[in-house]
């Protein structure tokens, strides 16, 4: 027997990853050997009670951290009945967008992306560390230091490494209780798929601990960092020699409609893009190099190459990776 635990977006504001269990008699390690499944999308804002069944279609399958020999992971696409895509389906829209590109280009622009997802642990209705009554010393010792919440940190990291997601690093971050781990790089729809995979492992290794994970880019009002999932974005003109005046070109492009992706990075945003705690305010839009209060930031090894990525640094921490990226090559290469 084989344990298939299946992940898919729901239609709440933010999105969330739902996930329920099907056991199978056999299962390969292809995607395709997984089964296509069902759902009552009522429960999930995806449909209506009168009509409320939605499907679940397999599109990668990872091996289980901690159940390899008989569980796997299966993500799936959410699609209606008439075998069509459910509106939800931001993942479909983003290989769409990525194909309409390709087209108009007449190459591959080949994207490549990689995310910096901060998140704070949480016990008792506290973030996690922190004191009964009050607040803890300011930042300052926190960043890359002195925090807490480390084992959670290499135990996710370790099972992103097991399940084969695309982690490349964790740290500390500014707030007592808050930390980060980056995705990528790589192709969008792979990055983004292995970013919902490792907040899905996420949140089942906070509740071994009795804890859990916020992702609100403002987790604590007043002078505490916020919590953001920053994108590193290039193409293939990019990462080429001389690619520097592309990367301002890209810049150039996201000056011109900054409120278009405020509307897709994320909820709640305002509360943490203010101007203050390393971000640009969330009603003005700059870039500039090793800038970390600008919108984008190009990093200095970036200029010094003459080539390589920026980094978005708006997007929030609970914002769909794939509305993100459909958004940004949008806006850059067309």
């Amino acid at each position: 027997m084989h344990k298939l635990e299946y992940l898919w977006l729901d239609g709440c504001t933010p999105t969330q990853i739902r996930s329920k269990t099907k056991v199978v008699r056999s299962f390969g390690r292809k995607g395709g050997e997984a089964p296509v499944w069902g759902f009552d999308g009522s429960s999930t804002e995806q449909a209506e009670g009168k009509n409320s069944d939605c499907v679940l279609k397999p599109v990668r399958v990872y091996p289980h951290p901690y159940e390899q020999d008989y569980s796997s992971i299966v993500l799936c696409e959410v699609w209606n009945v008439d075998d069509t895509p459910h509106k939800t389906n931001t993942r479909r829209l983003l290989e769409e967008t990525i194909i309409d590109c390709d087209h108009d280009q007449n190459w591959p622009i080949d994207e490549w992306v990689g995310f910096e997802q901060e998140y704070t642990l949480y016990e008792n209705n506290k973030p996690y560390g922190w004191p009964d009554i009050g607040e803890p010393p300011p930042q300052g010792d926190y960043y890359c230091g002195r925090n807490i919440g480390e084992h959670i940190s290499r135990e996710h990291m370790n099972a992103c490494i097991e399940a084969g997601v695309s982690i490349c690093g964790t740290n500390a971050e500014v707030m007592l209780g808050q930390w980060e781990y980056q995705i990528g790089a790589g192709g969008s729809i792979h990055m983004s798929d292995d970013l919902w995979v490792a907040r899905w492992l996420m949140e089942r290794i906070c509740e071994k601990h009795n804890l859990s994970v916020s992702l609100h880019p403002k987790p604590i009002a007043g002078d505490w960092n916020g919590a953001g999932c920053h994108i590193n974005f290039s193409t293939l003109e990019m990462r080429e020699e001389g690619g520097y005046d592309k990367i301002i070109d890209a810049c150039e492009k996201l000056s011109e409609n900054p409120q278009e992706h405020i509307d897709v990075y994320g909820q709640d945003n305002d509360q943490r893009l203010t101007g203050l705690h390393e971000t640009c305010s969330i009603t003005d839009f700059r870039y500039g190099v090793s800038d970390r209060g600008a919108s984008i930031r190009i990093p200095w090894q970036v200029e010094k190459d003459g080539c390589g990525y920026l980094e978005d640094r708006r997007p929030s921490s609970n914002c769909d990776p794939y509305r993100v990226s459909k958004k940004l090559i949008e806006t850059v290469c067309t």
